[in-house]
């Protein structure tokens, strides 16, 4: 029904734009329907109060039993009553709410929507329609309400591939990432056990990942209580985020409006979970002078201590952000989940910003799992993309170790594509993704093929026996999920040198200082080699270097540590080409045929 305003406002409105108008009153037919059963003790606590000099908003909230009131005289139904000033009126009824929930309709410039709607002679009629829909929350509770409002901001998002692709992270996407982070909290998904967690969004959108975050954990525990915080640049956005946690009953003081990175507005708290989808591949110069100067100053007490990424790219800035968010793991610690693209996972040489960043979180053992997904999953990205999955409480068969799980061909191709997103991730893949987290073991994806070619395909367990291949045919098992030591991504990177010689080839040696007598280097002659961490530097030096270049060194004051995840080079499988006489035979087979089709069509 509510899809239906969408009518109206054709050929007044753009599509992209209907969301401006059709979301601020959902919003505040919502508020105003659940207002109402209580409205005559607000206004009764209103007078008691104020006649004494005291402010009235505490005992005014308690006696709506909500996070907000209206302290007008009139309803919506009173506004629409009155045709001739209802522009006045709407705009009176607005102002008389409490502050929090002013904030969004002030976010939404809800007040140009309604001049603009006055203007086309469509606000009556617009307002006519809302107050006909019965949202109070007999009819829809909180949680349908959520639903409903969510579902509307889908279907505004994907009218404008350019909003969905800066708010709007696909639905899946999010319940993949919330199935992992509560995976292996058995304490909060047990039912009737009254947990209260805190969860937090630093990129919050319209609140989206906060959400589908309380929708799973209710679904499993509806004694279990979420409390979420977010913060959120867009003031659009912003408001569609806290008009949703307000539907939800939700604390709107916990969602914020401003940059994460230069100014965290939740600067003093911790957290038990988080998540994220921070933009891809957007340069940081506008908050670089913050971002230094906390570097600089507060070192690792900031946020920012580990290292800075280049400025073209901030991603790597929200995962130092979320690891500064972590409750301590004396507290009970903190698991968070966050969308990168490919670049955090090997961009830049050993003691490069980014390099040290992941020197960070693998030293610190922080790193529980990465995720790949499918290509194509983002509005506005058709990228590879990676799910990070972090933690400072990983259970004793996780310590030390990191798991890796290519769920890139886990998808399904949509009927319909949405920008740059072409495939999702059904309900099944969700699970077994999941399934394979929780197992915390390698693992093997076999792909059978039948003679006829169809093909079927079955995971395999560590230590289970792949399936036979069918007569003709044949079985294709490549890697699904993989456990690696944290060490395993590190590496030691040594300067080779060699040395000046003169015309006659003779060594130059040093004249002068610390050099004197030592072999001069030729910077034109100077190379690298990575050797693996927990390899020793001169056993590979003497092994890999020293027979090509007997008179090489290692410069020693220049070696640094880095770290890597060539994702890719861990799940490559080999396929041999087929041989040359099988090819052939396919050639001349495809070469006949053509020759077949051209004689049929000159008789």
């Amino acid at each position: 029904m509510i899809w239906q305003v969408a009518d109206l406002l054709r050929g007044d409105f753009r599509p992209a734009e209907y969301g401006r108008v059709i979301l601020p009153f959902t919003v505040l037919r919502r508020l105003d329907a659940v207002l109402i059963p209580t409205r005559d003790k607000v206004l009764k606590e209103k007078a008691k109060w104020e006649s004494k000099g005291i402010d009235p908003m505490p005992f005014m909230e308690k006696a709506a039993g909500l996070k907000f009131v209206n302290t007008s005289d009139f309803t919506l139904k009173d506004v629409l009553g009155d045709p001739d000033n209802l522009t006045q009126n709407l705009s009176a009824y607005i102002n008389a709410f409490s502050p929090t929930a002013r904030d969004i309709f002030d976010h939404f410039r809800f007040a140009e929507q309604t001049d603009r709607l006055a203007k086309a002679n469509l606000l009556y009629l617009v307002l006519e329609k809302f107050v006909g829909f019965d949202l109070s929350d007999k009819a829809v509770d909180n949680h349908q309400m959520g639903q409903v409002f969510e579902e509307l901001i889908r279907k505004f998002s994907e009218a404008s591939n350019e909003t969905a692709g800066e708010h709007f992270t696909p639905r899946e996407v999010i319940k993949l990432m919330v199935n992992l982070i509560f995976a292996e909290d058995d304490d909060l998904l047990t039912p009737g056990n009254p947990a209260v967690r805190t969860i937090y969004d630093p990129t919050a959108g319209t609140g989206g990942m906060l959400s589908v975050a309380e929708e799973f954990l209710l679904d499993h525990n509806p004694d279990a209580r979420l409390t979420m915080f977010g913060q959120e640049l867009n003031p659009e956005s912003y408001a569609i985020c806290k008009a949703d946690m307000l539907i939800r009953n939700q604390d709107v003081s916990n969602i914020r409006l401003g940059n994460t990175l230069s100014d965290d507005e939740l600067a003093d708290y911790k957290f038990d979970y988080m998540l994220s989808n921070p933009p891809f591949g957007v340069e940081w110069k506008k908050v670089e002078k913050a971002v230094r100067a906390e570097h600089e100053k507060l070192g690792y007490d900031g946020r920012f201590g580990p290292g800075l990424p280049r400025i073209s790219d901030g991603s790597m800035l929200f995962l130092l952000h979320l690891v500064h968010k972590m409750r301590p793991a004396k507290d009970g610690g903190a698991r968070f989940g966050i969308v990168l693209n490919g670049s955090p996972l090997f961009t830049g040489a050993a003691g490069s910003g980014e390099s040290e960043i992941r020197r960070f979180v693998l030293e610190e053992d922080l790193v529980e799992a990465i995720i790949a997904l499918p290509t194509d999953m983002f509005f506005n990205t058709g990228i590879a993309t990676y799910v990070w999955v972090l933690t400072n409480r990983k259970p004793k068969n996780r310590k030390g170790r990191v798991q890796l799980i290519d769920a890139s061909s886990f998808w399904q191709k949509m009927r319909k594509s949405l920008g740059s997103k072409r495939k999702e991730m059904g309900e099944d893949d969700i699970t077994l993704v999941t399934r394979l987290f929780r197992d915390a073991q390698d693992a093997q994806l076999a792909t059978i093929t039948t003679a006829d070619g169809a093909q079927t395909r079955e995971v395999v367990a560590k230590g289970a026996e792949p399936p036979e291949a069918p007569e003709g045919g044949k079985v294709r098992l490549a890697p699904l999920s993989r456990i690696f030591r944290n060490e395993d991504f590190g590496y030691q990177t040594i300067t080779v040198e060699r040395p000046q010689r003169d015309e006659d080839g003779n060594i130059i040696l040093g004249q002068r200082g610390k050099a004197k007598g030592k072999p001069m280097p030729d910077s034109s002659l100077r190379d690298t080699e990575n050797v693996p961490l927990d390899e020793d530097i001169h056993a590979y030096f003497k092994c890999e270097v020293l027979p090509h270049a007997p008179d090489a060194w290692i410069d020693e004051a220049r070696t640094k540590i880095g770290y890597e995840i060539p994702f890719n080079r861990y799940f490559y499988v080999f396929e041999p080409p087929r041989p040359l006489a099988e090819i052939d035979a396919d050639l001349k087979d495809v070469t006949a045929k053509i020759m077949a089709m051209l004689e049929e069509l000159s008789v």
